[in-house]
């Protein structure tokens, strides 16, 4: 089925998934050199990124159920793109923690 066809909650379904499953997997294994390895980092940072700021400013927690269908896949295409290589999770992490005044 063509992104495009997928319903909001498929597309957050994905999301969970990379972020709670694929990428602290991945972190342990094969992307050693990530700067974060727990899922609630992944998510951060990537909310973060699709927000343009500090997720909680722009969405009613819990994040998941209020993602729009835009925002949930802009996450799911930032996941794929940190996994392939094509986003650099050390840059968006920097940027994540600079809102948040952590470095």
């Amino acid at each position: 089925m063509a992104k495009q066809q997928l319903r909001t909650a498929d597309l957050v379904s994905r999301y969970m998934i990379l972020t709670k499953e694929i990428m602290p997997h991945l972190a342990r294994t094969s992307h050693r050199h990530w700067p974060v390895c727990n899922d609630h980092c992944f998510q951060r940072i990537v909310l973060d990124a699709v927000c343009g700021g500090v997720w909680y400013d722009h969405l009613l927690r819990p994040a998941y159920k209020n993602l729009t269908r835009d925002l949930a896949a802009n996450a799911v295409d930032l996941c794929n793109d940190i996994i392939s290589g094509d986003s650099d999770l050390v840059v968006l992490n920097k940027q994540s923690l600079k809102w948040r005044s952590k470095c």
